[in-house]
């Protein structure tokens, strides 16, 4: 493709243009309703997004609401459908994400609003390449964010017609969309494997010989001291410790470089907020395990962060873990399908347990206290056969959800600058420079 130079060295393809955002759209950041009055919120119908909600290209939901008091006494307005939020601070600063509904944010959030001789999506992928650019924009000395005037001096480069725009983001429109169904598939599979733990761990209405609701069909109940209440009769409760082993991390010595680098995956408790886990950040050296605390941890096992917020996930890889997390190995006894969801509903009591002001945690100690109903061999086993399917499932989503989030990456600059186009079968061709 012929290309034509522009100043700062920016090359723009022959029949595209270059805008300044705001000399085409109108700008707007939202506002926080007074956070102690209580009206402002309670029973509110208006979606209402803070900035770490951006973490995904397309907004659909919110967790947070205000009512129509909370959103007459404070500056943030509503907007439509289309709209593009970039978030100009907080963990989330510079990424962008589009409304898929009507909507107001708080104030750490830039609203880019509809402009009809544009394609949104284009404009939100275009300013998705820039996200290092944001990046180094919100970390210097002077200030720690993003700004809407610094916003709207971003150039895009773009082809001048709406038309244009719209097929050449199809692709990614297609792999955004799949990526976004798989996510949501995956969260139901995690609803739905929640609730058949509920139902035979909790509940304990798991099929009894008959194939009918052991508890409510009048199944035996015995009481559990340890547990204060009653369980199945035949069941019994363990210590965490003495079912399978709970293995405790470490990190190797940051300023030796041989020992990181090519050869066991290695998280921190930050990656462990991820489920399920599929990679690693950083890598250390058969060294690394040998001449540190670390642990190598095998796939399959079930990991939580044991510092500040906790956290637990499933590892699809074989990994070493540092000292803020913990691994429980599963064996013939409890299975992952089992340790995962007893670890999320005990989430709260272990949070109560946290010890220490500045890094607040609980211990490898707590962790092998926890107590565990065990049903008999068979009935573990059928529960097994039920929820595995449910778990493979979510791994396998997660799995592709990753692929195509690389191909997508992979093919965005591509587009965004002219190197790649699209025809109408959706193929896609490359261009020389």
């Amino acid at each position: 493709m012929e290309l034509k130079k522009y100043r700062r060295k920016r090359e723009i393809p022959i029949g595209w243009k270059e805008i300044k955002l705001g000399d085409v759209f109108r700008t707007s950041s939202g506002a926080t309703p007074l956070t102690t009055e209580l009206s402002y919120y309670e029973g509110g119908n208006i979606p209402w997004i803070n900035s770490g909600e951006l973490a995904s290209p397309y907004i659909y939901s919110t967790s947070n609401y205000i009512t129509q008091k909370g959103f007459d006494n404070s500056s943030t307005e509503i907007y439509p459908k289309g709209t593009i939020l970039v978030a100009m601070y907080g963990a989330t600063a510079g990424k962008a994400s589009m409304l898929k509904i009507t909507a107001c944010t708080n104030q750490a959030i830039c609203a880019i609003l509809p402009n009809d001789d544009y394609c949104p999506e284009f404009i939100k992928y275009n300013i998705d390449t820039l996200y290092e650019h944001l990046v180094g924009l919100s970390s210097g000395s002077a200030r720690d964010n993003l700004s809407q005037a610094g916003l709207k001096e971003l150039k895009l480069v773009l082809p001048k017609t709406k038309k244009e725009q719209e097929n050449l983001i199809a692709v990614l429109s297609l792999l955004d969309s799949k990526i976004e169904l798989n996510k949501q598939i995956n969260d139901n599979l995690e609803a739905m494997a929640k609730q058949l733990y509920d139902y035979w761990f909790v509940q304990f209405d798991f099929p009894n010989e008959e194939g009918k609701p052991y508890k409510s069909s009048g199944g035996a109940m015995v009481w559990n001291e340890n547990l204060k209440r009653e369980i199945p009769q035949g069941w019994v409760v363990e210590k965490m410790g003495k079912c399978t082993n709970v293995l405790l991390g470490g990190t190797p010595d940051t300023n030796d470089n041989s020992l990181w680098g090519n050869g066991y995956n290695w998280l921190n408790s930050g990656e462990v907020a991820e489920f399920p886990i599929l990679k690693s950040e950083k890598n250390i050296t058969p060294k690394g395990l040998e001449k540190s605390a670390t642990v190598l941890a095998p796939k399959g096992s079930v990991t939580l962060s044991i510092t500040r917020h906790l956290r637990p996930s499933i590892l699809c890889i074989d990994a070493c873990i540092n000292q803020s997390v913990v691994a429980i190995l599963e064996n013939d006894k409890i299975s992952k399908e089992y340790i995962y969801p007893l670890l999320n509903r005990d989430i709260p009591r272990l949070m109560s347990l946290r010890t220490g002001a500045q890094q607040p945690h609980i211990n490898k100690g707590t962790v092998e206290a926890i107590n565990v109903i065990l049903p008999p061999a068979n009935i573990m086993g059928a529960y097994i056969n039920k929820a595995e399917s449910i778990y493979n499932a979510i791994f396998n989503n997660a799995k592709e959800v990753e692929e195509l989030t690389k191909q997508r990456d992979e093919l965005l600059p591509l587009l965004m600058n002219g190197q790649a186009t699209i025809n109408y079968h959706l193929s896609i061709f490359y261009t020389k420079r």
